[in-house]
């Protein structure tokens, strides 16, 4: 285990570790233990009841924050023609076809945080998929990232006003970011961390037997987890 600093231990002792707190106790509590200088992303790690070796047991979706992530997304489009124009009217940050499928591929430029593409443009984009499927960033229909054109401007707005993609791990996890941990108010994480947990819930796997919420933590980017009560947590509601 890694040896922590002294202002995580500092924080982490205002955590009762055997305890599973309320989602409003949480929340609270997150904002006392952010001691970066930075604000820091408020992040929700739920331990699921799925086997992800198995494909019927495969829990993806995605969700609209409905305050926002509160970070500027920059998005990139694979289009062409008049998928192009539209793309760039509703405001996509990058726009084109092969010059940056050869940019990726020969410069490694990676500086974009989500990739939509049209259905036409995947025969060119699938050559991207060793670089961009391990970071996340590969355009997938499942993931709402592989649009028709007179799609485009949705879900550019979608993902501009915080739209957030979620997929299980190797290990049976999920980690998503809801939000800032001290640009949010307490009310706003709420009800980011309801409409997550509401969008997870909706996306639970029919094969799936058992506890499907085993464990939820909440916390702030390098900081300690809060355990929350996992049947409260479930429970969720978004406005």
């Amino acid at each position: 285990m890694p040896k922590r600093g002294k202002k995580y231990r500092e924080a982490a002792q205002k955590i009762d570790r055997a305890r599973n707190y309320t989602p409003e106790e949480a929340i609270h509590l997150l904002k006392e233990v952010a001691y970066t200088q930075f604000d820091p992303t408020a992040e929700v790690h739920i331990r699921l009841g799925v086997d992800p070796r198995h494909s019927d047991q495969q829990v993806r979706g995605t969700v609209v924050l409905p305050h926002g992530t509160g970070k500027k997304v920059k998005i990139l489009v694979f289009a062409e023609g008049e998928d192009a124009k539209i793309a760039e009217e509703a405001g996509a940050d990058y726009v084109g076809s092969d010059e940056y499928i050869q940019k990726i591929q020969k410069e490694g430029w990676l500086d974009f945080d989500v990739a939509i593409a049209t259905p036409q443009m995947m025969s060119k984009v699938a050559r991207l998929g060793r670089i961009l499927g391990p970071r996340g960033l590969m355009p997938s229909p499942k993931a709402g990232t592989v649009v028709r054109g007179e799609d485009l401007p949705r879900v550019i707005d979608e993902i501009r006003r915080g739209r957030v993609e979620f997929r299980v791990d190797r290990t049976g996890n999920l980690h998503i970011p809801f939000g800032k941990v001290r640009a949010f108010s307490e009310e706003q994480l709420l009800e980011n961390l309801a409409a997550v947990m509401e969008a997870v819930v909706r996306a639970k796997p029919s094969a799936a037997k058992g506890t499907y919420i085993r464990r939820v933590t909440v916390a702030p980017s390098m900081g300690p987890g809060i355990r929350v009560d996992p049947r409260l947590a479930e429970s969720m509601r978004s406005a």
